[in-house]
């Protein structure tokens, strides 16, 4: 019995390899011309769930000032009904 042992990753050779997440950048900041609007829901779309819950900063990659007007504008178009409060599509 060897008391050695590799402890970089084992037998395969790859164990040293760590996952490194690309860094996420604001949409808005990058494009000027796109703004946050109640009325543009293809956009505000991406930044709800299927379950009709607002997206993290974490997931969507905005910064702090544009997830703010982004869950703003997600609200007031729920209000005025041009998005679901729950994530489902009116197929009746």
């Amino acid at each position: 019995m060897s008391d050695e042992r590799n402890f970089s990753g084992g037998e395969s050779g790859g164990g040293d390899r760590k996952f490194f997440a690309k860094p996420k950048v604001c949409q808005f900041c990058n494009d000027k011309a796109l703004t946050i609007d109640y009325k543009n829901t293809d956009l505000l779309r991406k930044y709800v769930t299927e379950e009709g819950k607002i997206r993290p900063r974490r997931q969507t990659g905005a910064c702090a000032k544009h997830q703010r007007l982004v869950a703003a504008a997600v609200k007031q178009s729920r209000h005025v009904a041009l998005l679901p409060f729950d994530g489902k599509l009116n197929d009746r």
